[in-house]
């Protein structure tokens, strides 16, 4: 991944330094600003860095420890996996911002490594969303269960964790509708195709994932509060995390909604779908772009 060039800015106005002062301080600020880090995150990473004032490898190796940390690093990324199968994985996110493609490149990902996919059609309110999961399902290889547009949503997803346990199929993803509603609409939507899936396997979905286009900043994270608010999100999915995206974004979200981010897509193509490491992240971030290029 490469990123602007405003993480290696960082990096030269702190190198070589063990204490933070004054003006280092306000400079390290407008730059974190203007990589798309919150105010309030950029608080809490000074409040941490001050705590380690006398940091042994320098301020540069406790601002990277400090990000690491705020993203998770000492927490699993990998995408939960069911006791038995199939593993259902609910895959949630407003229209635009790549849910889709992220589906279609985790069924991918999976297909990869050699496991049976499945992929439930339940955002059944716009027929474009039944026809493109369709499209994607024949050009990973995989299975899809649909049904006709304005279909219950649950039925949908009954029928296709019945049916992969019938074909004994390992990873069931459901398609989950695109578009907000009103909270309460959209939790009891959520209520309901979980309660199918409790039904048909035994118990509720293994991980929700909620899918967040890193390109728009503040808006993903304000985005992310309203599923929040209604939906249980365990894992999230970061799409279009190319050299446009500010890498800030990242960091706030992780640390403003206290939700790890499980998976990134870099690029257009099936396999640009990658498990997240914080801490090879957070080099990345600090690395030459032009030494990143050759």
């Amino acid at each position: 991944m490469r990123f602007l060039g405003v993480f290696k800015n960082i990096a030269r106005k702190i190198q070589g330094k063990t204490i933070l002062d004054a003006a280092t301080e306000e400079e390290l600020e407008e730059a974190l600003l203007s990589a798309d880090v919150s105010y309030e995150t950029v608080e809490k990473i000074f409040e941490r860095i001050r705590e380690s004032r006398q940091h042994a490898d320098g301020v540069q190796a406790a601002l990277k420890e400090t990000l690491a940390g705020m993203m998770g690093a000492n927490t699993s990324q990998e995408i939960a996996t069911g006791d038995t199968p199939p593993t259902v994985v609910f895959v949630a996110g407003v229209n635009g911002v790549g849910k889709t493609t992220s589906i279609a490149k985790l069924a991918y990902m999976y297909t990869q490594q050699g496991k049976q996919v499945l992929l439930a059609a339940a955002d059944t309110f716009r027929a474009a969303a039944i026809d493109q999961l369709e499209i994607w399902a024949q050009r990973v290889g995989c299975q899809i269960v649909k049904h006709a547009p304005g279909a219950d949503p649950a039925a949908v997803v009954f029928d296709s964790v019945s049916a992969a346990k019938a074909r004994g199929v390992d990873i069931v993803i459901v398609d989950t509708a695109g578009r907000l509603h009103t909270r309460s609409n959209l939790m009891e939507e959520l209520k309901k195709i979980t309660r199918a899936v409790e039904k048909a396997n035994g118990r509720g979905p293994d991980e929700t994932l909620l899918v967040l286009d890193a390109t728009t900043g503040q808006n993903a994270i304000s985005q992310a509060r309203e599923f929040l608010s209604a939906v249980d999100i365990t894992g999230l999915v970061l799409a279009k995390m190319d050299s446009s995206a500010r890498g800030g974004t990242v960091i706030s979200i992780s640390d403003e909604l206290g939700v790890p981010v499980k998976l990134v897509g870099t690029g257009e193509q099936l396999d640009d779908l990658k498990v997240f490491n914080p801490e090879e992240f957070v080099e990345s971030l600090f690395a030459d772009p032009v030494a990143q290029t050759a």
